[in-house]
């Protein structure tokens, strides 16, 4: 048992910091960029089904993922993605943390990604996810906002101030279209993710398809498709940004 908490806290206990490259228009904002779940966490069932307390339940300290048919998982997209975000705000003068260091780990657990965010007092977080419905004309993306459990009033407010900017920036310039199955115009509101519920800065999840419909997971799996979705969730995160500054 000792040895399996000491496992458990060398893999929570993950946090990677860029520091600013320069002045930019984001200079002075902090942003929490959380690629969702980790390349080991199927290894690791005995930390990643760990029971934590979500805010409104108890959920597993993790999850594996989704992946498309040709193997490629939700976890590495989910790096993947985060790095070029990290890039992209990194050179607006944006100090940047990622909740987790690569893609070889397990977890951390839905509540330390939280606190990660929480601890920095970020300006906003992002957490960046792909569906894995077996439904494969399920397509689109979804933007999930908090519901009203957990967080204050004030957040509640700019967590969805943040979701419509990311929606309407995925919309209009990302790689897949709205999604045809879930939610409402590509927003969805939840209170059983700890990742959303135990945030006091203002955050949101990121659907950017389902894994497992072609039209979606072919961007996915692209190079350029991943690009498109980087340069879409950085545009809504520094609408956010400079639109709380002004």
């Amino acid at each position: 048992m000792r040895a399996w908490r000491i496992a458990l806290l060398a893999v929570v206990a993950v946090v990677s910091v860029v520091p600013v490259a320069g002045a930019g228009p984001l200079s002075g904002k902090t942003v929490v960029i959380d690629p969702g779940h980790n390349g080991g966490n199927s290894s690791h069932p005995e930390i990643v089904g760990k029971q934590v307390w979500a805010g409104t339940r108890w959920k597993n300290c993790d999850a594996n993922g989704a992946s498309t048919p040709s193997g490629y998982s939700e976890a590495q997209h989910n790096w993947d993605v985060a790095l070029l975000v990290q890039t992209m705000l990194t050179k607006q003068g944006a100090r940047v943390i990622l909740t987790r260091r690569s893609n070889a780990g397990v977890g951390p657990c839905i509540t330390r990604r939280a606190a990660i965010g929480n601890q920095a007092r970020a300006d906003a977080a992002v957490s960046i996810h792909a569906d894995g419905s077996l439904n494969t004309s399920n397509t689109g993306f979804h933007v999930i906002v908090p519901g009203p459990a957990g967080q204050s009033p004030r957040m509640l407010r700019l967590s969805h101030d943040l979701g419509i900017l990311m929606r309407d920036a995925l919309r209009d310039q990302g790689p897949t279209t709205i999604s045809n199955y879930i939610g409402e115009n590509g927003l969805i509101k939840r209170s059983d993710l700890g990742g959303l519920n135990l945030s006091t800065v203002p955050k949101v999840f990121i659907e950017i398809g389902n894994m497992r419909a072609p039209r979606d997971y072919r961007v996915m799996e692209s190079a350029a498709g991943r690009q498109r979705e980087s340069a879409a969730i950085v545009v809504g995160l520094t609408r956010f940004l400079l639109q709380r500054r002004a």
